[in-house]
């Protein structure tokens, strides 16, 4: 299945104006000032600083929280490795937390069960395009005087049921733009909040410290005459450089104004999945809480195989036989990744997690037309049957 649909928009155009400008600023701002605008306007947020990665925004953000070493951070165990590798990034403790067994997110009461003297923050991930309890979670937060950074990476557009959008509701929002996202830049992210003083610090901390960035500006020559001067002083922040090139700011900048194309496209396959499911005892949709919209990323859904004698694997395997795109398992938990459990990174248990894990199904929703989304329905349904 070819994805050239997906960059039929402005995509060529913005990436010649940049080769145009020699990389240079154009009239109306370099790339990614247009992308972190156009992003701001989406979300309705003050600030937007784009990245390199989806996980290098996390760490701009729990740096911008001041989070230390010896700190901790709660983390839902079912999620990718990476929000684990930026709390060790910041010398700082992953505490795994629970999710629910319905719902597949991180389940608030686990996480005040594990809110020590030594928590610092919060990341709920919006997993599988599906939104976390955030209410709840920023009730704990404020009790407890914690920070939150919302890990939107496979979320967008996703909202609550106060018409609250995902990454608006914490201190920091994140997204990535990896290649398999909602929107892509090939590789990418970048990070939302209405907190100047986070906006300044995440900016800084990702573009080299220069020391004239501001909340809403990346430039680093605000005057030739000075940047030309033996005197003149650049860095004022010990930072990294996880600045997003121009011409992935240019891709980034065409898919935002097709960002609710992209969403429709998911929900509709997520809806034909569905349909098929409805009346299966094979599985048992990811819920989505009433009022709450989800965007699909994946489809996921908790496999009863090992009810009927019906092995993941055999399943799946007939699954492509039949024509499926292919079935995804969830992530290995955080803490039984080797790198975090040889290592001893983190504690925290989740029996719930660890059946989700073993179990859980994720299913495609990246078609591009009514076409490959009735073939992906048709190889379901046909699967379903050979195994009743």
């Amino acid at each position: 299945m070819t994805k050239d649909w997906k960059f039929n928009g402005n995509e060529r155009k913005y990436i010649e104006d940049v080769l145009r400008s020699g990389f240079g600023a154009s009239e109306s701002g370099t790339m990614n000032e247009r992308l972190e605008k156009k992003f701001t306007e989406i979300y309705n947020t003050k600030y937007a600083i784009t990245a390199n990665s989806g996980t290098s925004t996390l760490h701009m953000a729990l740096n911008a929280f001041g989070v230390q070493p010896g700190d901790e951070v709660i983390i839902p165990s079912l999620t990718v490795g990476m929000c684990g590798f930026v709390v060790w990034q910041c010398g700082a403790i992953p505490v795994y937390a629970d999710v629910k067994q319905d719902t597949f997110l991180l389940d608030p009461n686990d996480i005040e069960s594990k809110i020590t003297e030594k928590t610092k923050a919060i990341m709920p991930v919006h997993m599988y395009g599906n939104m976390c309890d955030m209410e709840s979670i920023m009730s704990l937060a404020a009790k407890n005087n914690l920070f939150v950074v919302e890990d939107c990476a496979e979320c967008q557009l996703s909202h609550d049921n106060k018409n609250r959008l995902a990454g608006t509701i914490g201190d920091v929002g994140s997204w990535s733009f990896e290649n398999s996202k909602h929107l892509t830049t090939g590789d990418g992210g970048i990070v939302s909040t209405n907190n100047e003083e986070f906006a300044i610090s995440m900016r800084k901390f990702s573009s080299a410290g220069f020391k004239n960035l501001t909340a809403i500006s990346g430039k680093t020559r605000i005057s030739r005459d000075l940047f030309q001067n033996p005197n003149w002083e650049r860095h004022d922040t010990l930072a990294y450089n996880y600045r997003m090139p121009e011409l992935c700011a240019a891709i980034g900048l065409a898919q935002c104004e097709r960002i609710q194309d992209f969403v429709d496209l998911r929900i509709k396959m997520a809806e034909e999945y569905l349909s098929v499911l409805k009346d299966s005892e094979l599985f048992s949709p990811q819920v989505t809480q009433d009022g709450f919209k989800n965007t699909y990323y994946t489809f996921a859904a908790l496999f009863h195989g090992s009810d009927y004698g019906i092995s993941w694997n055999d399943f799946r395997t007939k699954y492509i036989e039949n024509g499926g795109d292919g079935i995804y398992a969830a992530h290995q938990l955080v803490y039984n990744e080797p790198c975090f459990k040889n290592n001893k990174i983190g504690w925290g248990q989740t029996p719930i997690a660890e059946k989700l894990q073993k179990n859980l199904m994720l299913f495609t929703t990246n078609q591009k037309d009514e076409s490959e989304r009735q073939n992906q329905k048709e190889c379901l349904s046909k699967t379903i049957q050979f195994f009743n």
